[in-house]
């Protein structure tokens, strides 16, 4: 007869099953990786608005970029979620598709987007919005990024009735707002995620 010490405990480590508070602990570890990806959206925000007379291309590049960057950041949250990880996924899908598309054609890329910024501005608007309402049990601040969705949903709608060089113009200033607005989001998650870690 075995001793009381001897005895597994059937919690989930016993069963092959990873803790849970060990698997927070080490993902709240990863805080840093925010801060680095907050620090490359100011990055690009600097770089786009500085653009006095834009060249297409380079901004085209950079949306591209951004993109790409934004779908890396989806595809990594897909595998932390602990639900709906395939709307992660899809999402941080379209962002890659998207960036690539950018990078081998920018000029069009940027025509093409200006033309229809107000269709890029309600989805990103629309996404913004779903992905605050996703993080409300998880994160405090989850009603900035309702407001930021929201905001965006109706300057889309705002810009569908503008002329093509005033969307010019106005995908220029998002680009860069977009990017600052994303490095300062990026930079609030990880001192949250690192203030998580300490509590852990």
């Amino acid at each position: 007869m075995s001793s009381p010490a001897a005895t597994p405990e059937f919690g989930s480590s016993a069963i092959g099953m990873p803790d849970t508070r060990e698997a927070k602990r080490e993902v709240a570890g990863l805080w840093w990786a925010w801060l680095v990806t907050g620090a490359m959206w100011f990055v690009a925000s600097f770089l786009v608005l500085q653009f006095d007379e834009a060249s297409v291309t380079t901004v085209g590049l950079i949306v591209g970029l951004m993109l790409g960057f934004a779908g890396i950041q989806q595809m990594i949250l897909a595998m932390f979620a602990d639900s709906l990880r395939w709307l992660w996924a899809l999402f941080g899908a379209l962002f890659l598709v998207g960036g690539v598309v950018c990078v081998f054609n920018p000029e069009e890329t940027f025509a093409g987007t200006a033309d229809v910024l107000g269709f890029v501005f309600f989805a990103i608007g629309v996404w913004w919005t779903i992905r605050a309402f996703l993080e409300r049990e998880t994160s405090a601040l989850w009603w900035l990024g309702l407001v930021a969705g929201v905001m965006m949903i109706a300057l889309g709608f705002w810009t569908s009735g503008q002329f093509f060089i005033e969307k010019a113009y106005t995908l220029l200033v998002f680009a860069g707002i977009w990017a600052l607005m994303h490095g300062v989001t990026d930079v609030v998650r990880a001192f949250a995620v690192r203030s998580l870690r300490d509590r852990l």
